[in-house]
């Protein structure tokens, strides 16, 4: 199959790319480099460009011959989220219809769309179903969730179907240890925790010990970046083999505490990580934790790397290989 990956060069992004090229599909990538690297992107076709030019998208689809486009490109922030609300609703909603109304205009009819378990909000019960109420209480989770509505308005009017995965925490670094996790600024809980351990940073702050949770520090569920890479694959080929579209959920069931991460991790690397508390980010509900039986049922995924030791074990084994990223 040829497919279109928006935000390719990212971390889920490259990782995905490389599961589709090892299935030994034809991948294009599309990446602006706001946030993503050349370097993650190897023996594979990448465009520099932005999905707000539909001239370029339509170019892409005629030239590749494109049959599917696996969508994401965008901002992913929390925080900056609730600090930014106009450039997320730009960058998610109005730069994601352009991409839907490009694909209608070329005849491209299948996409995989990268959304989040933000759309959920707080949750009213763990784990958390597809059925469960959306209710954001940020604007990423808010993008997301609109451009999802569009979604399935496009489908009815235009025959566009998609699959939506809404992910958990993504995690962990590709086992062989050629692309991994690298933000800037980063956010993401784990990569925090090892920067620490690796004394890039003098402390890990954690953000608010007085959540309802066992410990008081907030409960996340943790997926593998290559089992989230793994979905997609199998998300598409659902499309391809005619299936109706549809909303999974991608997590491991299983929910984990701050603290509990970084006493994890710091059995991993051998060493006390110095922690340093602050208050709760704006935005971050209490516990998050995942039911992915739908997507298990219906399209036979099931995560390689659920434990959570092993997850850590990965990113651990790329940010000491790769201390400065990509540009190392």
């Amino acid at each position: 199959m040829n497919i279109l990956v928006t935000g390719g060069a990212g971390y889920i992004g490259s990782h995905t790319v490389l599961e589709l090229a090892s299935r030994n599909h034809r991948v294009v990538v599309l990446d602006n480099l706001s946030k993503g690297h050349r370097g993650a992107v190897r023996g594979i076709e990448l465009v520099h460009g932005d999905t707000s030019d539909t001239r370029l998208l339509k170019e892409i689809f005629k030239k590749y011959n494109i049959e599917a486009v696996v969508h994401f490109a965008a901002s992913s922030l929390v925080g900056e989220s609730v600090r930014q609300p106009a450039g997320y609703y730009h960058n998610n909603v109005v730069k994601g219809l352009a991409l839907l109304d490009a694909m209608v205009d070329s005849g491209v009819r299948r996409l995989v769309f990268s959304s989040t378990a933000a759309v959920y909000g707080e949750p009213v019960e763990t784990p958390i179903s597809e059925a469960h109420p959306a209710a954001p209480t940020n604007p990423y989770g808010a993008t997301k969730l609109a451009l999802e509505g569009a979604m399935r308005w496009y489908d009815q009017a235009y025959g566009l179907r998609f699959a939506s995965l809404r992910y958990f925490n993504a995690a962990g670094a590709d086992p062989a240890e050629e692309i991994g996790e690298d933000h800037d600024p980063e956010t993401h809980l784990i990569p925090l925790v090892l920067k620490s351990a690796a004394g890039l940073t003098p402390y890990l702050e954690v953000f608010g010990t007085d959540y309802p949770t066992p410990d008081g520090t907030c409960v996340r569920d943790y997926i593998h970046v290559n089992d989230l890479a793994a979905a997609h694959a199998l998300a598409l080929d659902a499309l391809a083999a005619g299936l109706p579209s549809s909303v999974y959920n991608l997590g491991n069931g299983n929910g984990y505490s701050v603290l509990e991460v970084i006493r994890t991790a710091e059995e991993v690397v051998g060493k006390p990580i110095n922690i340093k508390y602050g208050t709760r980010r704006p935005g971050d509900p209490a516990v998050l934790v995942a039911g992915s039986g739908k997507i298990m049922k219906e399209l036979g995924w099931q995560p390689r790397f659920a434990d959570l030791k092993t997850i850590i074990e990965t990113a651990w084994r790329w940010h000491s290989s790769h201390p400065a990223g990509f540009d190392k």
